[in-house]
């Protein structure tokens, strides 16, 4: 007979740690289906769910789409089907040391890392962050994004905006602001060197909504690594006056000796790493201090336990992390857990307080509230996840399959 989640915590001790709580029932329960699933409104991202023969699933969010997701879970299944969902550190292990016939997949491994963490909490009736040795903190500083209907070479678009970001019930303190449509350049692209016009546009954009929303608002400045190094200079320069909290992805993607030269020219704080994976892609920028946060993203890095990895080397020479997350409510809970448990932590992007509320509304009754720019860490088992499936099947992708 499966046994049961009942028959599972009555014989738990009351540790902390995963590897202690699980040993009583190491190996009880196997892995049963890994299943991909992708909605709307999440970044190109997908929902993975780990079933088991215990009838209790977890849930996580990969950076990638169904499609590439299933495609990839079909050559990782015979490493995780039938085996101890507890044995997280080993799945991870066998997943992304996977080299022949295809390399690991980092993006769909997060996912399925995330999954697992979740199962476990909910195997062993903890939140993950008390598995993950945790909490330093009960609530996470989050922040948001201003660029949505945002003009901000004209003052009066700032004004309108500063008014509603300061009338709005999360009470968001930071926000990041994209740079691309000031400079009039596709979003995420590769852009041509920027004239000096463009970066007195910049100047001059980024000192109108300074003016608009006071000193009390922190503001960033987001390049999707479109710049160039002379014009990511420039950036910096062309800001620096209006005091932005950090810039964040100004050069291309790699480490490079650009990003020390960029770094040896302002003083405002850089932050990098949304597409970054493992400690292989974090490790030269720590190593070269070539930049001031880190901002991994659980859904592309390596999932909870790759991240945990990452922030263990950055607390060696006490590099902040930050998360990057315009995903689901799952990433976001994720977020939230991992954030908490880390002593290194700095704060986490999040699509929270949207007009939509489409983050928000993937849970039932409701989210916890983000108040005073802070998200408090749900307490119940695992990620503290009560899915709204109905919600989730009216936001499928077109011609995406349920749970496939």
């Amino acid at each position: 007979m499966p046994i049961t989640r009942r028959d599972l915590l009555k014989s738990l001790p009351l540790f902390p740690s995963l590897a202690l709580a699980a040993a009583p029932i190491q190996g009880k329960v196997k892995i049963t289906a890994i299943h991909a699933m992708a909605i709307q409104n999440i970044a190109g991202n997908c929902l993975i769910r780990i079933d088991t023969d215990a009838g209790i699933s977890g849930y996580g969010e990969a950076g990638s789409t169904g499609p590439m997701a299933r495609a990839r879970i079909a050559t990782m299944a015979p490493h995780i089907l039938g085996k101890d969902p507890l044995a997280i550190e080993v799945h991870f292990h066998n997943l992304t040391t996977l080299m022949h016939t295809y390399m690991a997949h980092i993006p769909t491994i997060s996912g399925i890392d995330m999954a697992l963490w979740d199962l476990a909490g909910k195997l062993l009736g903890k939140p993950v962050n008390v598995l993950l040795g945790g909490p330093f903190r009960d609530a996470i500083p989050m922040y948001s994004h201003g660029s949505a209907g945002l003009n901000m070479l004209d003052k009066g678009s700032c004004r309108e905006w500063a008014g509603q970001i300061k009338a709005a019930t999360e009470g968001f303190n930071t926000f990041k602001i994209n740079i691309d449509k000031t400079l009039g350049v596709p979003s995420a692209r590769y852009t041509e060197t920027l004239t000096s016009q463009q970066l007195r546009n910049v100047g001059k954009a980024y000192m109108n909504v300074r003016e608009a929303v006071g000193d009390d608002i922190d503001i960033a400045v987001h390049c999707h690594n479109e710049p160039d190094t002379p014009s990511a200079i420039g950036i910096a320069k062309a800001v620096e006056p209006m005091n932005p909290l950090f810039l964040e992805d100004p050069i291309n993607v790699p480490h490079h000796e650009g990003w020390m030269a960029l770094r040896r020219s302002t003083r405002i704080p850089i932050l990098t790493g949304e597409k970054l994976e493992m400690v292989r892609g974090f490790k030269p920028f720590i190593d070269a201090q070539s930049c001031d946060i880190i901002h991994p993203d659980l859904a592309f890095c390596g999932g909870i336990t790759g991240a945990r990895k990452i922030a263990d080397y950055a607390y060696q020479t006490r590099t902040p992390v930050a998360l990057h997350n315009v995903g689901s409510i799952i990433l976001t809970y994720a977020s939230a857990h991992f954030g908490s448990a880390i002593h290194n932590f700095y704060r986490s992007e999040s699509a929270m307080g949207r007009p939509t509320r489409h983050v928000e509304k993937m849970v039932k009754g409701g989210a916890p509230a983000v108040q005073n720019s802070q998200l408090t860490v749900p307490t119940t088992p695992g990620l503290g996840l009560d899915l709204d499936f109905d919600y989730l099947k009216s936001q499928l992708v077109p011609g995406e399959p349920w749970w496939s």
